[in-house]
């Protein structure tokens, strides 16, 4: 089946996706954000007396804060068991803007269908609305769609200048970049063998390349694995040991991985998304589930700032330095939004959450706010849905000096002289008469 893309003269601007921020007039976003922000903040008790209710076609209105920095703006199953041009719209695993008016949504393809993205318009006025607006089927080189049986869509990068895409699949895994024109494979990144599917490689089945995503400036990509490799595992407490890998290179261009940082997930939940901010900060995604209970989201904070390579590392259970990890910070757990008139198929701690698996960054909102979108993957099945947020999140900038500090952080007290740290360590010696830790100098904190 060819790719449904409207002609490029048809429509430069329908070929995609207004976003929140795009769709919504500044004054009107500032309302919705403002009130959200000074909702009740007693979480999703009193967030859901606050809400306003629910508004048919299962949608919300911002009901409340789901935490201190994060309130939710609302949510829309607008695309629930839909279906566009004979393919069903379900699976959709991940999302990613092109810019301030374009997202685009991949399909997590099953069985003979093909793999595919999906163009959204995507409106807040008074309630967050979606619709399907186009569709690109992905091929190999030769013009062949790819299936569910060789591709596995879960991570998506839509390139600067809009002309391409990378995404992951988790089959192989693999990252490759397609022209939206066609939807044909121009390209493959390279991917160490040890992160390939075993016996391959060290990594189980589906648990593979989940998140994917790029720094603002396209130089450089991360791809987060879900699950542990079979080398790492998971520790006493049943938190992942997990790899992510960071690519260097140019939007378009070639990439290759320049080093693996070591990331921890909560207690029995995985890796799924990720979002790189500026200068080596970035937003994680982790799920989980429990059958008869339900999913597990939450939203983090991470600082790469600085991070450790661990490429070299056999086993992420042999590390002792604290700091070779990436450190995190909870932003929000969902579980705590108001829950909004929103209703659950199954069991869930709370009716708004689902299957979340998708993440993107939106525009800008007043009081220094940033939209953030989450999408819910319904797997195809019956009793999940697939669920589009509009979140209003505060991100804190990350301190900076006025000047260049004359040492590293790690510098200034004693420590390994090798092995994964987030910085050179000097020796325990004495320098200029002092020994190390130096009084009135900064010491990394121990990441959570």
């Amino acid at each position: 089946m060819r790719s449904t893309r409207r002609p490029a003269q048809a429509i430069a601007a329908a070929a995609a996706i207004a976003l929140l921020a795009a769709a919504t007039p500044a004054a009107h976003a500032g309302r919705a954000a403002d009130a959200a922000g000074t909702a009740d903040a007693g979480g999703a008790a009193g967030g859901a007396a606050g809400a306003g209710g629910a508004v048919a076609g299962g949608r919300g209105v911002a009901g409340g804060r789901c935490s201190a920095d994060v309130s939710l703006l609302g949510f829309t199953d607008d695309l629930d068991k839909t279906t566009f041009e004979g393919t069903a719209v379900g699976g959709l695993s991940a999302l990613a803007p092109a810019h301030a008016s374009r997202a685009l949504a991949l399909v997590d393809n099953v069985g003979t269908t093909p793999a595919r993205l999906y163009e959204l318009d995507v409106n807040q006025r008074r309630t967050l609305s979606a619709q399907i607006r186009g569709m690109t089927t992905l091929r190999r080189p030769d013009g062949v769609p790819y299936t569910g049986a060789d591709f596995d869509g879960e991570g998506l990068v839509a390139e600067r200048g809009g002309h391409t895409v990378l995404a992951g699949s988790e089959t192989e895994p693999s990252i490759r970049r397609f022209r939206l024109s066609d939807g044909r494979q121009t390209t493959e990144l390279p991917v160490p063998e040890r992160f390939r599917v075993a016996p391959a490689g060290q990594a189980a089945v589906n648990q593979t390349f989940e998140a994917l995503t790029a720094t603002p400036d396209g130089r450089v990509l991360y791809a987060g694995m879900e699950g542990p490799l079979s080398a790492d595992g998971r520790d006493a407490e049943g938190r992942g040991l997990q790899r992510i890998l960071r690519y260097e290179g140019r939007p378009g261009s070639a990439y290759a991985p320049v080093a693996q940082h070591a990331y921890r997930t909560d207690p029995g939940l995985g890796l799924v998304e990720l979002v790189a901010l500026a200068d080596g900060r970035l937003l994680s995604l982790e799920r989980g589930f429990t059958s008869g209970v339900g999913n597990t989201v939450r939203v983090y904070r991470v600082s790469a700032t600085g991070a450790a390579d661990v490429s070299g590392v056999e086993s992420l259970s042999t590390l002792t330095d604290r700091r070779a990890w990436l450190g995190k910070r909870l932003l929000a757990d969902i579980a705590d939004c108001p829950p909004s008139g929103a209703t659950a198929k199954q069991p869930q701690p709370n009716p708004l959450l689902d299957n979340i698996e998708g993440m993107a960054l939106g525009g800008r909102l007043s009081g220094g706010r940033r939209t953030l979108h989450l999408l819910s993957d319904d797997n195809n099945s019956a009793t999940q849905t697939t669920r589009l947020y509009a979140l209003s999140v505060r991100l804190a900038d990350e301190p900076e000096l006025p000047g260049r500090a004359p040492l590293p952080a790690t510098a200034h007290q004693p420590g390994p002289t090798s092995g994964p740290t987030s910085g050179t360590q000097l020796p325990p010696a004495t320098v200029n008469g002092v020994t190390p830790p130096f009084p009135g100098r900064p010491s990394p904190a121990s990441p959570r």
